[in-house]
């Protein structure tokens, strides 16, 4: 039986409490097998080859070690920057798109009620309902 030991080499008291059985069902973990293609990462961030050096911008621009595949550079607050300003341009295109799209539907039903009105004047606009149609009276004998 193996226990978790704590620092002064005693088995901890909850865990020395828990019988510890071998299932056959469960598989202890195997190493991964990694491609020849991997890489480690490096334990710091070099400084990027493509960043400029100003005199003038130098207090306030930050190291830019962000590399895209195209060997663009940039630091992650400016990535950062850029997706919030895609977020907020998105968001207007939508707006705009949504107003326009109720423009549109407001329109249809413009026209539609205009339509209505031209073959039926003043059934809409009151409660009077001059339309309606009145009941005939029963004619009285066959003629």
């Amino acid at each position: 039986m193996v226990l978790i030991k704590m620092n002064d080499n005693k088995a901890h008291p909850l865990l020395a409490q828990v019988p510890l059985t071998v299932s056959p069902f469960i598989s202890l973990p195997t190493a991964t097998t990694l491609p020849y293609t991997y890489k480690t990462l490096p334990s710091t961030l070099p400084r990027s080859s493509t960043a400029t050096t100003s005199t003038a911008g130098a207090a306030d621009s930050k190291p830019q070690y962000v590399v895209s595949a195209a060997g663009h550079a940039a630091h992650p607050d400016e990535i950062l920057a850029s997706c919030k300003a895609l977020q907020a341009y998105i968001a207007k295109v939508q707006d705009d798109a949504d107003r326009e799209l109720r423009g549109w539907e407001e329109g249809i039903r413009a026209r539609e009620l205009a339509e209505k009105r031209r073959v039926a004047p003043g059934w809409l606009d009151s409660e009077a309902r001059i339309l309606e149609p009145a009941q005939r009276a029963a004619r009285c004998g066959g003629g």
